[in-house]
């Protein structure tokens, strides 16, 4: 799917670049985005990388009420992402962190997931604190994350390959 050169070039350019260079292969090979029918081409490590991807798509721009708001709530959220990041990859912390996030997710979902007036989206931020909240601890645990996760990644790639 992609060429170890290609991984080993994006490796010395960070830890951001390297998770880029494998999720956009992801994307490519799913013709641009997840749909019922492509779900079964990636493995389970592999959502789970690309659960990351958009975590770090979306958070890092406008929180997980973006996120939520742009359709991705119950792949990252309800998914097996926060059960793959403490159980199955040791990010103990940030696994329950994930927890915590799905729970907040979970009691609000049918407020969060629907549909929003720009005005009435950015109102949002203040209506679930929470919500908001965890978007912010993400931002300040980002760049710890990102190079576990690369490490992790860069130490199994023959899984995520």
């Amino acid at each position: 799917m992609i060429k170890q050169e290609v991984l080993d070039n994006s490796w010395a350019s960070g830890p951001d670049t390297y998770l880029f260079a494998l999720t956009s292969a992801y994307l490519e090979k799913l013709g641009g985005g997840l749909n019922e029918e492509n779900m079964s081409e990636l493995t389970v490590d592999q959502h789970t990388l690309l659960a990351y991807r958009i975590i770090l798509d979306e958070v890092t721009v406008g929180g997980f009420i973006q996120l939520i708001q742009n359709g991705y709530g119950p792949y990252v959220l309800a998914g097996p992402f926060p059960m793959m990041m403490k159980k199955e990859w040791g990010f103990t912390d940030f696994g329950k962190f994930m927890y915590e996030v799905r729970k907040e997710y979970l009691r609000n979902k049918e407020a969060l997931e629907s549909e929003h007036t720009e005005e009435e989206f950015m109102a949002m931020y203040e209506e679930f604190d929470a919500m908001n909240n965890y978007g912010d601890d993400f931002l300040d645990m980002e760049e710890e994350i990102t190079a576990k996760v690369a490490k992790y990644v860069r130490e199994h790639e023959e899984i995520f390959k």
